[in-house]
């Protein structure tokens, strides 16, 4: 079987993106852990899979897949790809689209220049919407990793976050605690460890350990997650510029209970046929 694709990347955060419009394409994870391999297959931090939608209403359907082969609920430079995707390949025209995804559905935009804004929807704050467990509701939890007691502010973006502020992200702390808050057992769908580092109050530098994926380059959720605790936590203003080791994002909320708006860039890096 020979399989279509397009190499894309939104800040370093590298995807594969199918056409299951035009195709029908069926994944297992096996498949998806061999196309992600860096050395014997194409690599990836996430595969994309376009496919029409379940309600007439909405534009696209799109699902996620991490490297592993795990399907996942959301992925906001993904989404940036997404658009840039669908209008490249020519199915469709719109510049702003509604597109469901596994945590329910997004609407990204194109913008004047090129660049790509998604409403990534209103974060959830509880921890049993995360999930996490704690035994009350705080801004900041106490966590105990290796050993160590660090604060988290844990958010989800429709995936699960954990946030703690650092005072520089060059440290190992990254690759030290990262695995680890990942697959703490107080996250029993593993989690997205983030590491902000604050610059200003409209300005943060950001790492992610991301679930089945290890540190990728940018994490679009992780920026909106880290946002959002700053902002909780009353160390953010309301429009933040987030430096990622991949680029840089523009991630603005108005607080609780409205949604989160992610601005950067998305592009095609090759497109090829790989036979399975």
């Amino acid at each position: 079987m020979k399989l279509r694709f397009t190499k894309m990347q939104g800040l370093g955060n590298d995807f594969i993106v199918l056409d299951g419009v035009r195709e029908r394409i069926a994944l297992d994870p096996a498949t998806v852990q061999r196309l992600g391999d860096r050395h014997f297959g194409i690599g990836f931090d996430q595969l994309l899979l376009v496919e029409p939608p379940a309600d007439p209403r909405h534009d696209f359907r799109y699902r996620i897949f991490n490297a592993s082969g795990e399907e996942v609920e959301h992925c906001g430079n993904g989404a940036r790809c997404f658009l840039k995707f669908v209008r490249d390949v020519g199915l469709t025209d719109k510049t702003e689209l509604a597109v469901e995804t596994a945590r329910g559905v997004i609407y990204p935009r194109l913008e004047a220049n090129g660049e790509v804004t998604v409403d990534m929807g209103p974060p959830a704050l509880l921890p049993a919407q995360v999930p996490f467990v704690a035994e009350r509701d705080d801004i900041v939890h106490p966590l105990e990793v290796a050993g160590r007691v660090v604060g988290i502010t844990v958010v989800s973006m429709g995936n699960p976050h954990a946030v703690q502020l650092v005072d520089d992200v060059d440290t190992d702390l990254v690759q030290t605690l990262g695995p680890l808050i990942e697959r703490h057992p107080r996250f029993p769908h593993k989690v997205n460890a983030g590491f902000m580092q604050i610059v200003g109050r409209d300005e943060i530098r950001l790492r992610v350990y991301e679930r089945g994926a290890g540190e990728t380059l940018a994490c679009g959720t992780g920026a909106c997650a880290a946002v959002v605790a700053g902002i909780r936590r009353g160390l953010l203003d309301a429009t933040v510029r987030v430096h990622t080791r991949g680029g840089g994002l523009i991630i603005a909320w108005a607080g609780p209970g409205t949604p989160v708006l992610m601005t950067g860039p998305a592009a095609t890096v090759f497109e090829g046929t790989i036979v399975l």
